[in-house]
C-alpha cells in the first residue's frame, strides 16, 4: 500500500505559539520574563523544547544556560501538556488533503519528534486522530528522527512498505530522515522558513496542501 508519512509540528499544524508560551513560562518562573517571541522564534520552536530553552538562556547570557535547559525541560513539557492546543491550528487544507489521500487508497501516518503522549493528545484535540493509521513519537522507540527506524515503524504501522512511501516535513531533520530511509521527501513552504527550505533540495516543495494528493501519486510509483 502506498503510504504518506507526515511530521506534525510545522507540517500538519502550527504549534509554535503554544510551544513558545511553555518556554516563556519557564523563563518567567526564574524571574527573566518572556525571552522568546512567538513570531521571530517560531522556527526554533519546531526544533524542540531544549532548543527553545537554550536560545532563551543564551540570549541573556546566563552562565548556567545548559544546566537550566536540562532542569527546565520537564517543567516545559508539563506546561505545554496542560495548554497544548490553546493557539495551535492546522495549516489550511491539511485535514482535507489527508482525507483525499485516504479516499485515493493511500495509508497515512505521523512520525514526529514530539513525545508520543503529547502527540496523541494534540491530534485528538485537533480532531484528526482518526485520519492516521499509525503515530510514532520521539519516545516510541529508543531512537528518533533522523534515524530512519521511527519512519519505518510508522510505515509498517500503517500497513505499508517503505519502498512505496514518502515523508512530508518542514525541517532539515525531516530531509535527513527521508534520505536515510531512501524515500522521497516533500517539504512545506508555509512554515517559518518559507521557500528558503528549498536549500535542502527535497524531491518536491509543497506550497498548498491541495496539491499533495497529485504530488504523492507522482512520487510514489
Amino acid at each position: 500500500m502506498r503510504t504518506v508519512v507526515f511530521d506534525l509540528d510545522g507540517t500538519l499544524a502550527d504549534t509554535s505559539a503554544d510551544l513558545i508560551a511553555a518556554a516563556n513560562a519557564c523563563f518567567r518562573a526564574r524571574g527573566l520574563g518572556d525571552l522568546l517571541d512567538p513570531g521571530a522564534d517560531a522556527l526554533t520552536a519546531f526544533h524542540g523544547g531544549r532548543a527553545m530553552l537554550r536560545l532563551g538562556y543564551g540570549r541573556v547570557g546566563h552562565p548556567e544556560a545548559e544546566a537550566l535547559t536540562e532542569a527546565d525541560y520537564a517543567p516545559l513539557l508539563a506546561h505545554y501538556g496542560a495548554n497544548i492546543c490553546e493557539s495551535t491550528r492546522l495549516y489550511p487544507g491539511a485535514a482535507e488533503a489527508v482525507e483525499a489521500l485516504r479516499r485515493a487508497g493511500f495509508a497515512t501516518a505521523i512520525c514526529t519528534n514530539k513525545p508520543e503522549g503529547l502527540a496523541r493528545r494534540l491530534v485528538a484535540d485537533l480532531g484528526i486522530a482518526g485520519l492516521f493509521d499509525a503515530l510514532i513519537g520521539a519516545d516510541t522507540l529508543p531512537v528518533r528522527k533522523p534515524d530512519p527506524a521511527p519512519y519505518a515503524a510508522a510505515v509498517a504501522g500503517a500497513g505499508g512498505s517503505v519502498a512505496r512511501s514518502l515523508l512530508v516535513g518542514d525541517t532539515a531533520t525531516d530531509r535527513e530522515t527521508a534520505r536515510a530511509a531512501g524515500v522521497p521527501c516533500v517539504l512545506v513552504t508555509f512554515g517559518p522558513e518559507g521557500t528558503g527550505i528549498a536549500r535542502l533540495a527535497p524531491e518536491a516543495l509543497l506550497d498548498y496542501y491541495r496539491d499533495l494528493p497529485a504530488l504523492s501519486a507522482r512520487l510514489i510509483v
